[in-house]
């Protein structure tokens, strides 16, 4: 079967993401545009996890615990979990190492956590799009312990994107995938035991994938096996 993907989308949380960019607007706006399958991967942290899981299980649409973590080294990696759980506590970790920085929103946005109703409960204060004290090989590291696995950001970016920043994928970590932000252009080679994943790190509704990229899985939580998510 034919399940319609994105995995790679921004909530308000993320200072990046468009105050539109709620639970429940992203929510029906994938349903809208008929995916199964959603990751809202906020910069560096989990919170508006738990209020996406809840809408997603209401609509129907599986959605895959995940966190954007900025590495040490300004690199930009996708970290999918087994479950919320192991998710909320990364993303505490993550966050906690995060500089001292305090987010003005009047200059990168806000970063608000909402609960179901799309009520705002909470307000992250440290900046989220700095990097994490982690390094790219920490990170694997570390999301492997929680029962998850690191994916390369839009690798076809210049800013923030593996290549980009390192010039090339480091052949001592295992990747098994990485993701091509869908809308751009992309030549170069990677292994072929690499997977590609396609998504629009969206911030903005519109900017949610139509239902173009799939995966052939036999039941939706196969997911998790073919991520490898052990």
């Amino acid at each position: 079967m034919k399940f319609f993907y994105d995995m790679h989308i921004h909530s308000d949380l993320s200072p990046c993401g468009n105050d539109d960019m709620t639970p429940n607007n992203i929510v029906n706006m994938s349903f809208i545009k008929g995916l199964n399958i959603i990751s809202v991967t906020d910069h560096n942290t989990a919170e508006n996890l738990p209020a996406i899981f809840k809408l997603c299980e209401k609509e129907g649409i599986k959605a895959i615990p995940g966190i954007e973590v900025t590495t040490k080294e300004e690199v930009h990696v996708l970290c999918y979990f087994k479950n919320l759980n192991y998710a909320m506590k990364f993303g505490k970790i993550i966050y906690d190492s995060l500089p001292d920085t305090e987010n003005i929103p009047s200059i990168f946005g806000c970063q608000n956590i909402y609960n179901i109703n799309d009520e705002i409960t909470g307000v992250l204060n440290k900046l989220l799009i700095n990097a994490s004290d982690y390094s790219l090989n920490e990170i694997c590291n570390m999301a492997n312990n929680y029962h998850g696995i690191v994916v390369p950001a839009h690798i076809n970016k210049k800013s923030n994107g593996i290549l980009g920043v390192l010039g090339f994928i480091p052949t001592e970590l295992i990747f098994n995938f990485v993701e091509v932000k869908s809308n751009e252009s992309f030549n170069y080679k990677i292994n072929k035991n690499i997977q590609i994943l396609k998504n629009s790190d969206a911030h903005k509704l519109t900017d949610i994938s139509e239902a173009e990229n799939f995966l052939e899985l036999n039941d939706i939580e196969d997911i998790y096996d073919y991520l490898k998510i052990l």
